[in-house]
């Protein structure tokens, strides 16, 4: 079949279905939920949903702990479920894009449980298990340690040997250097794609190759705080082989698209991963601008903007005529946007949020809206542990909760950082509970739901979700289009604290893209080479006006075409 690239014209919506809309009343999001509220997301005019993980799953990753690739987590619903919502999605053009999460298992998989019986069973290479160190083997094998804190090794008493884990000690790495796993995830890929799966995005997938030695043992990692290892285990030596075996064998054969979750890489790894002539993914996700505002992954500092605008244009421009970016400013993943890159935004939430909007989606590539992100929802306020859900804060707050000074540090780096803020319920009425659920919620909802809400937002014609609406269209179908989508990109400002400024060019057309990220006006002065040119507003935040030298009121945000 001939792949058309469809992904270069496609608004994709991120669906994380524990908290998106439960349809019996248990309190969790499900598929039939999703399938519900189909009618919405192609009002808003998406054309494409990420799915997060919905497979077979003991929960103790949030679903990223796989029980049975080939089925759907009971709390869902069932596989007719699943393809009752596929088709309502084809049939509204919607295509669904699945997570693929091939690192590792969970524990409770039967190629894992077969796997720790003995020494011996067939499935045994299937992961990683090696002897302990130490006069009794009882220390961890290497000194990698795991994402989710601590050893990456977990001792396992049957055969009195350690198996491998770069996440949740139930998350069990699988071992990729065996061909048999390989074929394994080629099946399973090839299982949803003759389903009508459109393609995956690719959970952790630059992980999936570890350095190991032809002896079978597996060296230690550099000594570094934090993260030990990574060197041995993030693109390792065999990443492109494997990924280009898996495009040969089944991804070329569908007309899908990848991308790539892709943590630390660099623009020059990433156009390994995603040059069309390479024929590995498709796309992938950096995280290099989620860090302006942080230090390892974590721990929170203040949002340096110069920096953050500096990143977005470098992989614009060096992606340009070579690959494609994946545009996003928040995820299942990542804190809301809003407060986040914009500071305090006081009575000015609709404003910020249109301005983050219009900054994101005039760049060239995917652009990905994350559930909520439409309204206009925002962070939440943590005030006890109780409320999270988190593994990754619960496994740090286990490791400090001894410290009695570190509790309030830890409230406030979640209050900050903390992923559980895209993980609250999806909030759709005023109603109890958001509108989510008739039962209890699995994870409390926003405070703020009854002012911030679906039902509200279309009822107001100012809303934050009608301008995501016209924004889509803008890229989708207007006279615009092809200059979001192929026009080259230049940046202006780029040392303003205060304005993020640029232009995407193609041919003789051009536009200029302007955006406020303070609560406060801010002076515009039309750059050197634009002045005097003829230009109309193709949209703003506020109200339309020439293009000139101006003030420009709080988070205002314009585009001209020039």
């Amino acid at each position: 079949m001939k792949r058309t690239h469809w992904y270069k014209n496609a608004v994709i919506y991120q669906i994380y279905p524990r908290s998106f809309y439960d349809s019996n009343g248990d309190g969790i999001g499900d598929l039939k939920g999703i399938t519900a509220k189909l009618d919405y997301l192609k009002e808003l005019g998406v054309n494409c949903v990420w799915l997060s993980p919905c497979y077979k799953s003991p929960n103790a990753d949030n679903g990223y702990d796989i029980s049975d690739y080939r089925d759907i987590m009971d709390e869902f619903g069932t596989l007719d479920d699943w393809k009752e919502m596929i088709k309502a999605m084809h049939e509204r053009g919607i295509k669904l894009v699945m997570d693929l999460v091939v690192n590792h298992t969970s524990d409770e998989h039967e190629w894992f449980k077969e796997s720790r019986k003995s020494k011996d069973n067939p499935y045994r290479d299937y992961y990683f298990w090696r002897k302990g160190r130490g006069k009794n083997g009882k220390k961890a094998p290497n000194n990698w340690t795991s994402r989710f804190g601590g050893t990456a090794w977990q001792y396992d008493e049957a055969t009195k040997e350690w198996y491998m884990h770069l996440w949740a000690v139930k998350q069990p790495d699988l071992n990729w250097h065996n061909p048999k796993v390989r074929q394994e995830v080629h099946d399973l890929v090839k299982f949803w794609l003759d389903l009508g799966v459109d393609g995956f995005r690719c959970d952790v997938i630059t992980y999936i190759s570890k350095v190991v030695r032809s002896d079978g043992s597996i060296p230690d990692g550099k000594w570094k705080p934090g993260i030990r290892g990574d060197e041995m285990f993030l693109h390792g030596p065999h990443i492109h082989e494997y990924l280009h075996d898996l495009n040969k064998e089944v991804l070329s054969k569908y007309d899908c698209m990848t991308v790539g979750e892709a943590a630390g890489v660099t623009i020059e790894e990433a156009l390994l991963y995603t040059d069309e002539k390479r024929e590995e993914l498709d796309t992938v996700f950096h995280f290099e601008h989620m860090g302006c505002d942080m230090f390892m992954e974590v721990i929170p500092k203040k949002f340096d903007f110069v920096k953050f605008k500096k990143i977005l244009g470098k992989w614009q421009k060096a992606l340009f005529d070579k690959s494609w970016n994946s545009l996003y400013y928040e995820n299942h993943d990542q804190p809301r946007s809003l407060g986040r890159f914009t500071g305090k935004f006081g009575d000015k939430r609709k404003e910020a949020a249109k301005m983050l909007a219009i900054s994101l989606h005039m760049q060239q590539g995917v652009p990905y809206i994350y559930q909520g992100q439409e309204i206009g929802m925002t962070n939440v306020k943590f005030r006890k542990v109780s409320q999270l859900r988190d593994q990754l804060a619960l496994n740090i707050y286990d490791m400090i909760k001894k410290i009695p000074f570190m509790k309030p540090i830890f409230m406030a780096i979640m209050n900050r950082r903390g992923r559980d803020h895209g993980r609250v319920p999806m909030q759709w009425s005023a109603e109890k509970n958001a509108g989510f659920t008739s039962g209890t919620p699995w994870f409390e909802p926003h405070e703020n739901y009854t002012e911030v809400n679906v039902e509200e937002s279309l009822k107001d014609p100012n809303s934050i979700f009608y301008f995501y609406q016209k924004l889509i269209k803008l890229r989708l179908d207007s006279d615009v289009s092809d200059i979001i989508r192929d026009g080259s990109y230049d940046s202006y400002y780029d040392n303003s604290k205060d304005l993020f400024v640029y232009t995407r060019t193609l041919g003789e057309r051009k536009l200029l893209v302007i955006c406020n990220f303070k609560n406060k006006d801010v002076y515009f002065e039309v750059p050197k080479n634009l002045k005097g040119k003829e230009a109309k507003v193709v949209i703003t935040n506020y109200d339309e006006k020439p293009l000139k030298d101006m003030l420009l009121r709080p988070y205002e945000a314009i585009v001209y075409e020039i």
